[in-house]
């Protein structure tokens, strides 16, 4: 399966972003899929994460009341609608796709638990 990310760019301290991801080849149906960014100089980390069949969500602690996960209309698209960005949320975004994890499964939350990647999209907030 091929993921597209997009929507990244320029915003100020306090702004907002909504990134897309596209999955062709395949939909989300029966799988995790999930959000991580790195920084340079910094490991990828786990940004947000949803639950196909029942739409349960995780959140990074960083992110948590700012950013919101979400499933697409379409079975093959998801968002991360960010609101309140800061400098430290400054990287490239990646979205991913794994398998369907029971709910208390930790692999929903690393970087181990997808299969599947975008190529990115960058995210720069200025202070």
């Amino acid at each position: 399966v091929q993921l597209q990310a997009s929507g990244g760019g320029l915003v100020q301290t306090g702004g907002s972003l909504r990134l897309s991801c596209a999955a062709s080849g395949r939909t989300f149906s029966g799988s995790t899929v999930g959000w991580f960014r790195q920084a340079p100089g910094n490991e990828r980390e786990f940004v947000a994460s949803i639950r196909w069949s029942g739409g349960t969500t995780y959140y990074a602690d960083s992110v948590k009341g700012r950013f919101t996960i979400s499933r697409g209309d379409a079975k093959n698209t998801m968002y991360l609608q960010m609101n309140g960005l800061k400098p430290d949320d400054t990287a490239v975004y990646y979205c991913a796709a794994g398998p369907r994890y029971i709910i208390t499964d930790p692999r929903v939350r690393s970087v181990v638990g997808y299969d599947s990647w975008g190529q990115g999209t960058q995210v720069t907030v200025s202070s």
